[in-house]
C-alpha cells in the first residue's frame, strides 16, 4: 500500500486552493457578464470596463500576485534568481498591482453607481411597473426582471428608489443592504492591498536578513488587524452576500495562510544556514 506523506498531502492542498481561485476568475466574469446589458446599455468599453468587470479583473490579478509570491517564498531557491528570472518576476508583479488598484478604482465606482439614486415618482407597487421593462437588484450586482408573476413578492414598500437614468428600481431598506455590500467590496480591496504591500516589505527584509525584532513584531501586529478586518468581510458576506464572494473570501484567506507560512518556514531555513556557517 502506497503511503502519501503528509507533506504531499498539504503541497496537494496548497495548489487546490490555487486552481479553485482561478476558477473563481471564470465565476466572476459570468456574474458580471449577466449584469452588464443592464447597467451598461451602451456596452462596455475601455472607460468603464474596470466598472464593469471589477471581480473578474481583482481575481485575476491576485492570482497572479498569489503565484509570483509562491515562486519567491517557496518554489525557487537563491540559485534560480538570474537577473532574467527577477526581471520577470518584477514585471508580472507589477501588471498584477496595476490591474488590482484598477479593480479597487471599479469597486468605488459601483459603489458610487448604487449611491447615486432617485426617488422614483408616482410608483406606490412595483405591480404597477410595466411587466418585463424593469429590475429588481435581489443582491449586489444581481439582477431578477420584474414580472406580474413575481411583482408582489419582492417588496411590501410604499416608496421606492431608481439608479441612475437606468430601469432598476429597490426600495429604501433594499437600497441599503446594497450600499453596505458595496462598501464590504471596498473594504476588502483596500485590507487586501494594504496585505500585500505589508507582504511586500516582509520578502525585501527577509531577503536582506532583516526580518526580525521589532519589524517583525510590527509587521504581525499589523497583519492581524488586516486579516482580522478580511475575516470580519468574509463573515458578513457569510450572511448577506451571494455563495461565490463568500466562497472566495474563504479561499483567499487560506492562500494567504499558505504564503504566510512560506515566509516563516523560509525564515528558519535562512536561520538555520546561518548558523551551520557560524558553527565552529
Amino acid at each position: 500500500m502506497t503511503i502519501i506523506s503528509s507533506s504531499r498531502l498539504y503541497q496537494f492542498f496548497k495548489y487546490a486552493v490555487y486552481a479553485v481561485l482561478t476558477i473563481n476568475i471564470f465565476l466572476f466574469y459570468g456574474e458580471e457578464s449577466a449584469a452588464v446589458p443592464l447597467q451598461f446599455p451602451d456596452g462596455v468599453n475601455l472607460g468603464n470596463l474596470r466598472e464593469a468587470y471589477a471581480a473578474t479583473v481583482d481575481t485575476f490579478a491576485w492570482v497572479i500576485l498569489l503565484l509570483m509570491f509562491e515562486l519567491e517564498t517557496h518554489v525557487l531557491e537563491d540559485r534560480h534568481f538570474t537577473p532574467k528570472v527577477t526581471f520577470a518576476l518584477r514585471a508580472l508583479r507589477a501588471i498584477g498591482y496595476a490591474l488590482i488598484l484598477m479593480a479597487f478604482s471599479g469597486y468605488i465606482d459601483d459603489l458610487l453607481f448604487v449611491s447615486d439614486t432617485i426617488p422614483l415618482q408616482g410608483v406606490t407597487d412595483l405591480c404597477n411597473l410595466p411587466a418585463g421593462d424593469w429590475s429588481w437588484p435581489y443582491i449586489f450586482g444581481e439582477y431578477l426582471d420584474i414580472t406580474a408573476a413575481n411583482c408582489a413578492t419582492l417588496s411590501d414598500a410604499g416608496s421606492f428608489l431608481q439608479y441612475r437614468d437606468l430601469p432598476i428600481v429597490i426600495d429604501p431598506a433594499g437600497n441599503t443592504g446594497i450600499l453596505r455590500l458595496a462598501w464590504a467590496d471596498v473594504i476588502n480591496a483596500a485590507a487586501w492591498i494594504l496585505v500585500v504591500v505589508v507582504l511586500e516589505v516582509d520578502v525585501w527584509l527577509q531577503e536582506h536578513h532583516r526580518y526580525e525584532g521589532i519589524v517583525l513584531h510590527v509587521s504581525n501586529a499589523l497583519k492581524f488587524v488586516l486579516y482580522a478586518t478580511l475575516l470580519g468581510v468574509a463573515v458578513y458576506w457569510s450572511f448577506n452576500g451571494d455563495l461565490l464572494d463568500v466562497w472566495d473570501a474563504y479561499m483567499w484567506l487560506i492562500a494567504f495562510v499558505f504564503i504566510e507560512l512560506n515566509v516563516f518556514e523560509w525564515r528558519e531555513e535562512d536561520h538555520a544556514a546561518l548558523a551551520a556557517e557560524s558553527a565552529p
